[in-house]
């Protein structure tokens, strides 16, 4: 997680030294050209103002959601990503540029809210819950309120972190009968 944010604050600064050339790179919406920048809008920010909001919760969720595997952390974000970006795409108002990994994040809390329940696992629920509690009053941040702010971002990404809790959810091994007649 620690070199995923190094990355963030690297673009950002290119993005910052370059006059803002990478903010190319961001969403806009219902052009069928702009469905390859998906996944790039992630990785990108409007200012180290922006940056530096997303990145303790980044760092903190990404970690704990981390903590069940690489490859499955790798799919679970690519989920995020994806189904973020798509939203954006699909729902966003003309003519604006999102860029930001508070999709991310929110997909990321999503994804430890649920991800205990799915997997039966009551480890995982109680950090999904301790999760709920540091950080549920971003949720929010899913309802339409600033116009500067990406809420189809962060409701989409949301989404997308609950549909991954239930694709990418741990295989339960049969557990063997009590007794056995």
């Amino acid at each position: 997680m620690a070199a995923w944010v190094a990355l963030l604050w690297v673009l950002e600064i290119v993005d910052a030294t370059t006059g803002g050339s990478l903010d190319t790179f961001g969403l806009s919406p219902r052009s069928a050209g702009e469905l390859r920048d998906v996944i790039p809008m992630a990785f990108l920010h409007h200012g180290f103002e922006h940056l530096a909001s997303n990145t303790v919760p980044l760092l903190v969720l990404g970690f704990l959601a981390a903590l069940g595997g690489l490859r499955r952390f790798a799919a679970v974000v690519l989920t995020i990503m994806v189904v973020g970006g798509l939203g954006v795409w699909l729902t966003a108002a003309d003519h604006t540029n999102t860029v930001g990994a508070s999709g991310v994040i929110f997909g990321l809390l999503g994804f430890l809210l649920i991800r205990g329940f799915v997997d039966r696992s009551a480890v995982d629920i109680v950090i999904g819950l301790v999760v709920l509690v540091v950080y549920g009053s971003v949720l929010w941040g899913v309802l339409p309120g600033d116009p500067s702010i990406s809420w189809q971002g962060h409701l989409f990404g949301l989404l997308g972190g609950v549909l991954a809790a239930f694709l990418f959810r741990k295989e339960r091994r049969p557990q063997a009968p009590l007794f056995t007649p």
